[in-house]
């Protein structure tokens, strides 16, 4: 799933749907995935296989870790929105990289 666009419209049947809710979601939001789950009705553990391949294909982001809004638990917040996603931060040995 090696898609440069940022709409990951190459699911199918009823996981697409989940996958589309899901991204979009998280387009619109900076959320957990439990936050996730109740604003999109997408089982947890749905969203956590989603949420690694949207990852695997460059589509998600984890922003920041903190406190989740539902669980009060420390988790990170994620984005679909590659103007939110996290500069790289890897350090490069040469001026022209």
């Amino acid at each position: 799933m090696a898609s440069t666009t940022h709409n990951p419209s190459n699911f199918s049947g009823y996981e697409g749907n989940q996958t589309q809710r899901v991204f979009t979601f998280f387009k619109e939001n900076t959320a957990t995935a439990s936050m996730a789950e109740r604003a999109t009705g997408v089982h947890h553990k749905n969203i956590c296989r989603i949420k690694r391949k949207l990852e695997k294909a460059g589509l998600l982001w984890q922003v920041c870790r903190g406190r989740c809004m539902r669980t009060g638990h420390y988790a990170f917040y994620l984005t679909t929105d590659p103007n939110k996603a996290p500069k790289d931060g890897q350090i490069s040995l040469f001026d022209n990289e």
